[in-house]
């Protein structure tokens, strides 16, 4: 075996298995029918990756089964599917982007700066909580069968597991390395903490926000993720949540919702009663934002299969039909209602459609994402005007978005769901011959996020406000901004202040 203290003998090599970080790349290219060199100089474009992969994982030569120890098509399958859920994590992490221009660009000019911080600077918050306990709390081992897992602070980088899974040493394993692993979770972490910050938008304080950030992915998150992706005990019934409507985005919209009951309404939002407008300040970064979390969301569900196989493509197209049925739906009901089609509503019902659809986006047919991601629209416009009607003040949508529609995309796998991604697959939801029992499942594990999350976080938002004298800011900052009140600058400032 070599150490990092034994330097390889410098020969040639014509195997994958005993390439070095400099030629296994090609190698890897001139197995692959295409990619011959007197064919196509495509294969350029690939290096970077190929070269990323390998530099990744040159520290498993510390391991029992090393990478050079794996037959060709073993390696080539464990790179394949690392590097798929690396180029994944990028697109979750990138989706920080697009929540925070559609924040931004629906509020008010003079909190533009507070909105950019708090979802740049929640990222890092998120990944460092998360890396010190909150993997742990969601990946690690029992410590109450079915509801609490805990492995100690911090993040094992060990890859030994993973090769020994790749070369087929073990069974019931993933050849998925912890570091990228954590890193793909970390991201899935940071959306559920972003979504707080549009509920509480142009009112919360900025350092208030960030302690329940860190409560939150540390703790809150991650306990209820173990639930279903560790094999707890709503994994035993049999829930089902693919890629996280209920433990990401229901969580992320149930924790904003106690908060923003807990702040109130912006000042001016209500007047006797009924709902004023205070339309944001810039639709065209919102746009932009909605199209990167669009993108981005191919790595939210596709990542989620996390592995490179026949099924990503699959989870790719349900992903994208649920968000175009729910664009159109939300935009033919909003102008039914209002008269006029709401840019605003467009955006909601793209995201909507998303949201829809990320619970059972391996579990639905193609005609099946794109209905529900439809009614997924519709909800969307209902939901806004109720939360209004309600007195409780989400200044981008971001409850019905994530919240009200986290839920049904859960439970409309127990309506007509099928069992898998092959063709043919037995239906499994009360509308497709499956049966009622999956719908209360679904519906089971919808509440029980719901719930643990409202507890939660209000009492969470309740000791922070206590501790540190209110999470609202005073009167007179929210009637300047929060950009010069917390931050002290303003977004535009060669711009008139609105």
């Amino acid at each position: 075996m070599t150490t990092a203290l034994q330097s390889p003998p410098r020969r040639s090599t014509s195997r994958l298995q005993d390439a070095s970080l400099l030629n296994g790349p090609m190698l890897l290219l001139r197995s692959i029918r295409g990619f011959r060199r007197s064919q196509s100089l495509v294969w350029l474009d690939t290096v970077p990756l190929a070269l990323l992969g390998l530099g990744i994982f040159t520290f498993s030569a510390r391991a029992e089964v090393g990478l050079s120890d794996l037959t060709g098509s073993q390696a080539a399958s464990f790179l394949a599917d690392n590097l798929w859920l690396f180029v994944a994590t990028i697109l979750v992490i990138f989706m920080n982007a697009g929540f925070a221009m559609v924040e931004a660009g629906m509020c008010r000019q003079k909190n533009a700066v507070n909105i950019l911080a708090k979802n740049l600077f929640v990222f890092a918050l998120a990944v460092t909580a998360y890396w010190v306990i909150g993997y742990s709390l969601m990946y690690g081992g029992s410590v109450v069968d079915g509801w609490l897992y805990f492995n100690g602070l911090f993040v094992d980088p060990d890859p030994s597991g993973a090769l020994a899974c790749a070369a087929g040493l073990e069974e019931d394993c993933s050849q998925l390395v912890p570091a990228v692993d954590f890193l793909f979770q970390a991201a899935f972490a940071g959306t559920a903490a972003t979504i707080v910050s549009g509920l509480v938008a142009e009112r919360v304080k900025f350092g208030e926000f960030v302690v329940f950030s860190l409560v939150l992915t540390a703790f809150i998150y991650p306990i209820a993720g173990s639930w279903q992706w560790n094999g707890g005990w709503l994994s035993e019934l049999g829930f089902i949540d693919f890629a996280g409507s209920s433990i990401v985005h229901s969580v992320g919209g149930w924790a904003g919702l106690v908060g923003a009951m807990l702040l109130g309404p912006r000042i001016g939002k209500f007047v006797d009663g009924k709902a004023q407008a205070m339309p944001g300040h810039n639709m065209a970064i919102a746009t932009l934002g909605a199209l990167i979390l669009w993108i981005g969301w191919y790595g939210f569900n596709p990542g989620s299969e996390l592995a490179m196989d026949q099924y990503v493509a699959y989870v790719a197209v349900t992903t994208t039909l649920a968000a175009a049925g729910g664009a159109i739906a939300a935009t033919v009901f909003s102008t039914i209602t209002s008269g006029k089609p709401d840019l605003t509503m467009i955006i909601n019902g793209i995201l909507a459609g998303l949201v829809s659809i990320t619970a059972g986006c391996g579990n639905m047919t193609f005609v099946g994402s794109w209905t529900a991601g439809a009614v997924g629209g519709v909800i969307v416009v209902l939901s806004v005007a109720a939360l209004d009607a309600a007195g409780i003040d989400d200044p981008v949508g971001a409850f019905s978005v994530h919240g009200v529609c986290g839920v049904w995309g859960t439970v409309v796998i127990g309506l007509w769901g099928v069992d898998g991604m092959d063709p043919g697959a037995a239906g499994i939801g009360l509308l497709n011959g499956g049966g009622i029992s999956q719908f209360f499942i679904q519906a089971l594990g919808a509440a029980a996020y719901g719930a643990w999350t409202v507890v939660t976080c209000w009492i969470a938002w309740k000791l922070i406000g206590g501790f540190f004298g209110g999470i609202r800011v005073s009167e007179a900052e929210e009637i300047q901004g929060l950009d010069i009140g917390e931050h002290g600058m303003e977004a535009y400032p060669d711009f008139a202040s609105s």
